[in-house]
């Protein structure tokens, strides 16, 4: 990136936060379609500012590299999904937790399904880019939502299951909507799937993972 490109890309932001903002959302966006269509290797800068509708100078700008990019991305959508868990306690309802987070994983999967997609992509490959994520700052998050879950368990709010399997289940069985998506399809002869089927899998997982966790579901929740 030459000089006159950085001095560019600064004339383009203008030192306005809005401008930065918008930027490296449209950017964000247009890296998830563009890696989830064609991989790391297969995806290139010029391609990816093609459908931000931003000069190339901009990306490197704002993300420094391609897998610069590419991490911030995976890092983002993780962060993402695991949002709502990042706040709670010992004292809330693990009913209430256990729903809310299932039905957001479904929600989040519907509304980005490319960005799941590209995140089990790398999980597949062997997590390439993501290996100090992942044994860094995913690892002491998870370890951390698994202590709340252990007390709940000693005080008897749900049964003693191992809380990583079940953090994991939870991932795998809300993104399997979208990471299989074609398999889904074409096993229930559907072009795509509605919100009443949505509601219905959101419904069903959360019963499922109560049931297995021993844990009363909300009143509301059982009239369903």
């Amino acid at each position: 990136m030459t000089q006159r490109d950085v001095a560019a890309s600064v004339r383009t932001d203008n030192g306005n936060g809005a401008t930065r903002e918008r930027n490296e959302r449209e950017i964000l966006a247009a890296a998830e379609r563009v890696f989830a269509n064609h991989g790391y290797r297969g995806a290139s800068l010029a391609a990816i500012a093609a459908q931000a509708g931003l000069p190339k100078s901009n990306l490197l700008y704002y993300m420094g590299s391609k897998r610069g990019l590419y991490v911030r991305l995976l890092e983002r959508m993780m962060a993402r999904w695991n949002a709502l868990l990042d706040d709670i306690s010992a004292e809330d309802d693990p009913a209430e937790v256990l729903e809310a987070f299932i039905r957001s994983k479904m929600q989040l999967s519907r509304r980005h399904p490319e960005g799941s997609r590209l995140f089990a992509a790398e999980i597949l490959a062997g997590a390439p880019f993501l290996q100090d994520y992942l044994r860094g700052d995913l690892r002491d998050w998870v370890q951390a939502r698994a202590a709340i879950f252990r007390q709940w368990a000693e005080r008897g709010l749900m049964d003693p299951v191992d809380p990583v399997w079940l953090i994991f289940l939870i991932w795998s069985a809300t993104q399997h909507y979208a990471d299989f998506e074609a398999q889904v399809l074409g096993i229930t002869d559907r072009d795509a799937l509605s919100d009443a089927d949505v509601e219905e899998i959101t419904v069903f997982l959360t019963r499922m993972v109560l049931k297995g966790c021993g844990v009363a579901p909300r009143a509301d929740e059982s009239e369903r």
